[in-house]
């Protein structure tokens, strides 16, 4: 696809979309604001569901990662074998390296449908909001073919991050910090966000937050 096409104007006519970027540190409560954004009418573009579209069985990317990586990347039901990537991949001296090379497979990939799922959400919508879910927004933001009318970040304190990711994700205490660690930091995405929500208040301040910013955002669209 033509990246001149990603970058087009995003008024044309009635048509307005105001595209909203949604990031946050791992287990910060990410998944709850874009599940509330939903409930009011956001269309959500999910990369990490886009990440396991790309991967699935008989796909592109799931033959370009066995190229890259070896037989062992794939488990004998020609399945990613995630724990095998997450052992190799994202530890050891040479992560870094590897990363990129799993980054420059996906990333292209998921921007593809991200751009096909926006462009379907404009045909049932002349004035949408769509949020690109994107846990690494961060990392990619000098690189993806977006450009966002504004950034929300969802932060929570590490310390309450590698917490949650104990008691609901089943890790230690070395595994979630070593998934802290490999993210970007809360000043990264402070850097780029223009709307922080805070994941430690209560529900009902949270939700009061969100609501008013999808009203500001729906009048932006007008």
């Amino acid at each position: 696809m033509c990246m001149a096409s990603v970058h087009a104007k995003r008024i044309t006519m009635a048509v307005v979309v105001i595209r909203i970027g949604l990031t946050g540190g791992i287990a910060a409560g990410k998944s709850t604001v874009s599940a509330k954004l939903c409930e009011l009418g956001a269309v959500l573009v999910d990369y990490d569901l886009l990440a396991r579209r790309v991967v699935e069985p008989g796909s592109i990317g799931l033959q370009r990662i066995a190229e890259c990586f070896g037989s062992d990347a794939l488990t004998d039901r020609g399945e990613l074998n995630r724990a095998w990537m997450a052992e190799h991949v994202f530890s050891g001296s040479d992560a870094e390296r590897k990363r990129k090379m799993l980054d420059g497979i996906e990333h292209p990939l998921i921007y593809e449908l991200a751009v096909q799922l926006e462009h379907e959400a404009v045909e049932a919508d002349c004035q949408a909001v769509v949020v690109h879910d994107i846990p690494l927004l961060a990392e990619v933001i000098g690189s993806i073919p977006f450009e966002f009318d504004h950034i929300v970040t969802v932060e929570a304190p590490e310390q309450v991050r590698v917490g949650r990711m104990m008691a609901t994700r089943g890790m230690s205490e070395s595994q979630a910090w070593n998934r802290v660690i490999h993210q970007s930091s809360m000043e990264q995405r402070l850097a780029i966000a223009d709307e922080v929500i805070d994941s430690t208040q209560p529900f009902e301040q949270m939700f009061e937050h969100i609501d008013m910013l999808m009203k500001r955002w729906r009048t932006e669209a007008r």
